[in-house]
């Protein structure tokens, strides 16, 4: 492996994916939430970006100034490629991060965000950022940090130690990425089934091995097979981080923190006798077996009153997502699926079925008389955190934000006539992204090609699928020929023009 990689993962690129916990607008709900001074973000950072698909639509649909850094030149090339086409001023770089770290042109930041990396490097990597942090970090500024976490991940631990010594050991460079992958699980899988005594300790082990082994090949590489893995204890990273002045906020979705659906009443009751921040959110990932967690850290913490904390939710403005007929009253947490009230919900959801943006003071106005602040908080982080309901930008920002998504996504989508892998277009509204399938970007390629009837959707995407050599799957079977996959592509365009499509219209992906 090539030395500048320092242990990681790099002659496998990452994935496309996107990350909703790094969008800056993010943020508002879950310091809310924990009753403390959202942060007001103008300059944010990405430390090992990927293929900088989050940073470039964060950077794309706000007002925020993007910087990063990533190692791996051929992400770094896409990334940058990205921020050309959209205009939107991200400044990105392959340097490692040591080198970044010790730039002298870096503005303080208010936003640092560290996903699916600090589990995943050496211990003097996360010294440096934590220095980073500190000095680079202004007073009020938020860091998200996700990771592999204990006690989840020990019955696991093993599985990964094997897989990264097989490849280590015995895989072959010259196999390509599916082959090294495929061989590693195949090698821990029949080594696990010859030890009863692992499996009984560990019946998970095997069930674990046979869902990953169906994952992308390309995750899969870069959460197994690095130099540098550990799983830590939230303690753990409590201390690394203290350095920094970083005190911990709040899970990064609210739903991991509403504890009617992750905590039975013994649990809640045995947690609320825990003072200690740090020693109660250990002692939660115990009750909860947590395997991994996406937290909100700040530099400086700023409580709010009852009062306070009723002024920053006024101008709060939202909008519904879902069809507000298909939004079940349900969440699901470690306690399993929980029923929400409808006398709470239902008139919520009736109030933003106009798919309008309305503000919390708007809505406070409609709900009947037994809604107080807190009800109505506490519903709005739900739907929040459902991905039901959307918080929405300033108007001036997503008018300036307008040009450099569009020409982000129609470049997107150009590309997955191609057959790209990026699957997320950019939202002036929310600041964040929605995900869209392949099928659909070709029916909205279509669409934006001026083609606004349904069949003609159907027979562009087909011509594209077809010209590949590529069918459609339904029920997890290839449909052969033209008949069966233009009926399966009418059916699908029907489902987009009826739900889909209306949705990116809201959030002013197209018109």
């Amino acid at each position: 492996m090539s030395e500048w990689s320092e242990g990681y993962v790099s002659d496998i690129n990452y994935t496309y994916g996107y990350y909703s916990e790094l969008n800056p607008n993010h943020t508002v709900i879950p310091f809310l939430m924990a009753g403390l001074t959202p942060p007001k973000i103008k300059n944010a950072c990405e430390l090992g970006f990927g293929q900088g698909v989050s940073l470039n639509i964060h950077a794309s649909a706000s007002d925020v100034q993007w910087y990063g850094t990533d190692f791996n030149p051929s992400q770094v090339g896409f990334a940058q490629e990205l921020a050309e086409i959209a205009g939107n001023n991200a400044q990105v770089y392959d340097q490692s991060f040591r080198a970044f770290c010790e730039r002298d042109d870096l503005p303080e930041f208010d936003f640092i965000g560290l996903h699916g990396i600090w589990a995943w490097i050496s211990l003097e990597n996360q010294q440096i950022i934590t220095d980073f942090i500190r000095r680079k970090l202004r007073v009020g500024g938020v860091v998200y940090i996700s990771y592999n976490t204990l006690p989840g991940w020990s019955t696991l631990a093993p599985l990964q130690h094997i897989l990264n010594q097989y490849d280590q050991v015995v895989g072959s460079r010259k196999e390509s990425k599916l082959e090294r992958v495929t061989n590693a699980f195949d090698f821990s899988k029949t080594l696990m089934q010859l030890s009863p005594a692992m499996v009984q300790q560990a019946p998970a082990l095997l069930d674990r091995i046979q869902h990953n082994s169906e994952k992308d090949p390309n995750y899969l590489a870069h959460e197994y097979l690095n130099k540098d893995w550990q799983a830590l204890y939230f303690s753990q990273v409590a201390e690394t981080l203290a350095p920094a002045k970083l005190s911990y906020v709040s899970s990064a979705n609210y739903l991991e923190d509403f504890s009617a659906s992750n905590l039975n009443a013994e649990q809640q009751a045995f947690l609320n006798n825990v003072a200690d921040p740090v020693f109660k959110q250990t002692s939660k990932d115990y009750l909860q077996n947590k395997i991994f967690r996406r937290d909100y850290w700040v530099k400086g913490a700023r409580p709010l009153s009852a009062h306070q904390l009723e002024q920053q939710w006024q101008p709060l403005r939202f909008i519904l997502l879902d069809n507000a007929a298909n939004i079940e009253l349900k969440i699901s947490g470690t306690l399993g699926t929980v029923d929400l009230r409808e006398d709470i919900y239902q008139p919520l959801i009736t109030a933003l079925s106009d798919h309008k943006i309305h503000s919390y003071a708007a809505l406070k106005e409609q709900m009947p008389a037994t809604f107080n602040a807190q009800l109505l908080s506490e519903a709005l982080a739900i739907l929040h955190g459902k991905g039901s309901i959307a918080l929405v930008q300033e108007t001036a920002t997503m008018q300036a934000a307008q040009p450099k998504c569009r020409k982000l996504n129609a470049y997107i989508i150009e590309q997955n006539i191609n057959g790209a892998e990026v699957s997320y277009l950019a939202s002036p509204v929310t600041g964040g992204s929605v995900q869209v399938g392949r099928v659909p970007m070709l029916f909205l390629h279509a669409y934006m090609q001026g083609e606004t009837k349904p069949q003609a959707w159907v027979e562009s995407a087909w011509q594209v699928l077809s010209s590949q050599g590529q069918c459609l799957l339904k029920e997890g079977n290839k449909l052969v020929g033209d008949e069966a996959n233009l009926a399966e592509l009418t059916s699908l365009a029907q489902t987009f023009e009826q739900d889909l499509l209306q949705s990116l219209k809201y959030l002013q992906i197209v018109e």
